[in-house]
């Protein structure tokens, strides 16, 4: 492995070492070289490494570079990492179940490097693209947190998973208390202002790897908290509460408090408990409701 942090990676699997050797050679100036010899090696990698781009050999002992294809299109962790696959078969047949399979583009041996330079740069910069517009897609523009089409997709993933563990699934609503009346009063650029604020402060509450918060309506955000039960949820709740109030925005319309707050509604799934996500966040819409109340 070639070690340049910030640089695209590539992941070139081949069971020939001369063949990884000229790829390395061609590109690692440019890129993260990470190698494989076989298709389960390039699978573990791929999960590891997550490379922008797999330069995939066809003929492998074992399992095939089809093979491998096809496994890593079927693992949704994988299935955008663009694959080219390198062969010496470079009849028609072939090519189109490759293409067929998922594959992006085919690199005939022998390797001409500026070939492979210029085709590697054309599908890196087009992984790059749709990198960007799927970040902006599941991104609150003024907040830079997931928005609310990434916690719908984070709450079925991590309620398939409590499933799967039998674990409980906590969610945490949360909606900032008379902030129309704080827009009214100081602004909407401060209105904007302190969302960012509190959006920062709700993210440094929850320091879990796997905590996920989003914004996901106007003054709402919504937390995720895979593994904790209802009495946990609502100690991190008070928490956020305490930490809003504590940062001291000041609120000078609020019939409330001089500062800005908020209210939180808790909800928790029990294990093996026969229900959705919808019903988890329509009950904790209800106790926020009744805590707005």
């Amino acid at each position: 492995m070639n070690n340049h942090e910030g640089r695209q990676k590539i992941l070139i699997v081949d069971d020939m070492p001369i063949n990884i050797q000229v790829l390395n050679e061609s590109l690692q100036e440019n890129y993260q070289i990470f190698f494989a010899t076989n298709g389960i090696d390039a699978i573990n990698v791929a999960r590891r490494e997550a490379p922008d781009l797999i330069l995939l050999d066809v003929m492998m002992p074992g399992m095939d570079g089809y093979e491998t294809c096809k496994i890593l299109k079927s693992k949704s962790f994988l299935a955008e990492i663009p694959v080219v696959f390198v062969t010496a078969m470079s009849d028609v047949e072939n090519e189109l179940i490759g293409l067929g399979l998922g594959a992006v583009d085919y690199i005939f041996k022998p390797i001409i490097p500026e070939l492979v330079q210029r085709r590697v740069k054309i599908h890196l910069e087009l992984k790059a693209q749709r990198d960007y517009l799927a970040k902006f897609s599941l991104q609150d523009e003024l907040t830079e947190l997931p928005n609310r089409r990434a916690l719908e997709s984070c709450l079925e993933r991590e309620w398939q998973q409590a499933k799967r563990q039998s674990s409980h699934l906590s969610i945490i609503l949360i909606d900032l208390d008379h902030f129309k009346d704080y827009n009214a009063a100081c602004g909407h650029l401060a209105g904007d202002e302190a969302l960012k604020k509190i959006a920062r402060i709700i993210s440094e509450i929850l320091f879990r790897p796997l905590d996920f918060v989003a914004r996901f309506n106007g003054t709402e955000f919504a937390c995720v908290l895979p593994g904790t039960n209802l009495s946990k949820a609502e100690k991190v709740a008070e928490s956020i509460t305490t930490a809003v109030e504590a940062a001291g925005l000041k609120h000078p319309s609020s019939p409330t408090a001089p500062v800005i707050t908020l209210c939180t509604g808790v909800a928790t799934t029990e294990p093996d408990h026969p229900s959705d996500t919808k019903t988890l966040f329509a009950n904790a819409y209800t106790q926020l409701c009744l805590s707005k109340r």
